[in-house]
């Protein structure tokens, strides 16, 4: 598996982790290249330094866990109705698009993306998170990280 389909998928690993410590519901952006990504969540503050020693924590946890990683295809509306508005980040899908392609990381993060992925998060490999950088004026937290092979 390439490095980018492994740092593409703890992306997911990540927000995952990113909402249950921080409760960040919007990615408003995303970035990957090689084993390095970056993470752009809506948010109000900078994480403390313990929070995002926790997002690290809870990432690399899941990702020991070998848990599976589903891609499948949905109708948008069936796809609304199971899994709600979560499905979607702040860079919105064309309403044209009527069959979504779905990455679940069950009862972990669940997300439209067309990009490829591993089939279980142990495929990723080490996520450590660089920094965080807050950007007030646009109420984002900016999370770089890399992937290190397992």
């Amino acid at each position: 598996m390439s490095t980018e389909v492994r740092t593409h998928t703890a992306l997911h690993v990540l927000k995952g982790a990113v909402q249950r410590v921080l409760g960040a519901k919007w990615t408003t952006s995303t970035y990957v290249k090689e084993d390095h990504g970056r993470l752009v969540v809506r948010y109000e503050r900078k994480p403390t330094p313990e929070e995002l020693a926790r997002i690290s924590e809870e990432a690399n946890r899941k990702i020991t866990e070998n848990a599976e990683v589903v891609q499948f295809e949905m109708e948008r509306g069936e796809a609304m109705q199971h899994f709600g508005d979560s499905i979607y980040d702040l860079f919105p899908v064309p309403a044209s698009v009527t069959i979504l392609k779905l990455v679940n990381i069950p009862d972990w993060n669940v997300n439209c993306c067309v990009a490829k992925h591993v089939e279980s998060t142990s495929d990723v490999g080490t996520i450590s998170v660089d920094r965080a950088r807050f950007r007030n004026s646009r109420r984002e937290v900016e999370i770089e990280f890399h992937v290190e092979s397992g």
